[in-house]
C-alpha cells in the first residue's frame, strides 16, 4: 500500500524536475533572442552611424557649394553694380 504512494511521490519528483528543465530551457530560449535581438539592433546602430557619417559630409559638401554660389553671386552684383554705374555716369553725360 504505502509502495504505491512512495511510487506516486517519485512520478511527481521527475515531473517537478521536468519542469524546472522547462524552465531553464524557456529562460535560454528568451536569453538567446534577448542576445540576438541585441546583435541584431548593435548591427543596425553601426549601419545608421555610417548612414549618418555619409549624410553629414553631403552636407558638409553643400555647405562648401552653397559658400562658393555666394562669393559668385556676390562677385556677379558686384559686376553687375559697377556697370550700371557706369552706365548712369554716360547717361549723365550725354
Amino acid at each position: 500500500m504505502f509502495s504505491h504512494l512512495t511510487r506516486n511521490a517519485s512520478k511527481y519528483e521527475l515531473f517537478g524536475d521536468n519542469l524546472e528543465l522547462s524552465k531553464f530551457s524557456e529562460l535560454e530560449n528568451r536569453i538567446r533572442n534577448v542576445v540576438q535581438e541585441q546583435i541584431r539592433l548593435k548591427r543596425r546602430n553601426e549601419e545608421l552611424e555610417g548612414l549618418l557619417k555619409q549624410k553629414e559630409l553631403e552636407l558638409n559638401e553643400a555647405n562648401i557649394s552653397v559658400g562658393e554660389l555666394r562669393e559668385e553671386k556676390d562677385s556677379i552684383r558686384k559686376k553687375v553694380d559697377l556697370l550700371l554705374d557706369l552706365l548712369q555716369d554716360i547717361n549723365a553725360q550725354s
